[in-house]
């Protein structure tokens, strides 16, 4: 891997010739959910948010085992795979979901492939519409650097909700401890689609789902042990200070902290 540190150097942009608020042709929305099951997760949330607000992982996904009858999809960023082990004990049935955007470190792709053979789980690798070449041609190099929500949005964002449509819910691995954005993130919400998003390691300290990789032999992504706590795309990630907040190398040099995953 070659190590980004350091002031952000890319290729100067071409300029685009497509507004990158305008999203390609043939973006699909979110599938709507059937009113009736919108309602159903809009009554779980109001009955069970507050009891599994600090509930451990275990709780909440048998919970979710027991309580939602839709298919659940569970959401691997590949930067650890705590999600799906627990899935694996907890919820057998469930499909794993990787946003694959196009710009992952090699390991976080050679990660996806060694869950992919270790689980028995579907694994759904969600692209977007359009390659990198093809997103260059249309809205200028490295639209990460000029626009980065922008890119996330249709790298991130627009593939999610075309590949929710078969789902009642979303399992995430939010984390309180994260960032201070994040602290006071519900174990169990309702996303604007009307999807469920359970959240099961939200409690969950850096430390502590450090320790259940080692206890339990999981699959290590190896930028983890080399300043990287928090792993998104390549051309964004840079590494972290000891004791900075963990998400503080994501999008180095923007006034940018979120995907829009979650916000």
């Amino acid at each position: 891997m070659t190590d980004p540190q350091g002031p952000l150097n890319f290729v100067s942009a071409v300029p685009a010739t497509v507004d990158p608020a305008v999203s390609p042709a043939g973006t699909q929305p979110a599938t709507p959910l059937p009113e009736a099951t919108r309602e159903r997760n809009a009554r779980l949330v109001e009955t069970y948010a507050e009891r599994l607000y600090d509930a451990g992982a275990e709780e909440i996904l048998d919970w979710a085992r027991e309580h939602v009858p839709g298919p659940l999809a569970v959401t691997l960023s590949m930067e650890n795979t705590v999600l799906a082990e627990l899935a694996a004990r907890h919820l057998p049935q469930a499909d794993f979901l990787f946003l694959d955007t196009g710009y992952h470190f090699p390991e976080t792709l050679a990660v996806a492939d060694q869950v992919e053979a270790r689980y028995r789980q579907k694994l759904v690798r969600a692209k977007p519409l359009l390659s990198v070449p093809e997103q260059d041609a249309r809205y200028g190099l490295n639209l990460f650097a000029t626009n980065p929500t922008a890119c996330c949005r249709m790298r991130k964002v627009e593939p999610l909700a075309a590949y929710m449509g078969p789902y009642d819910g979303w399992i995430t691995g939010l984390r309180r401890d994260d960032s201070p954005l994040r602290a006071h993130t519900p174990a169990l919400d309702i996303d604007p689609n009307g999807r469920l998003k359970i959240s099961p390691i939200v409690t969950w300290t850096l430390e502590k789902t450090n320790e259940y990789i080692a206890e339990h032999d999981l699959i290590v992504n190896p930028l983890t042990t080399q300043g990287y706590p928090s792993i998104g795309c390549a051309p964004c990630t840079r590494k972290v200070e000891n004791g900075a907040d963990p998400r503080s190398g994501r999008w180095s040099g923007f006034a940018k902290t979120e995907c829009g995953l979650h916000t």
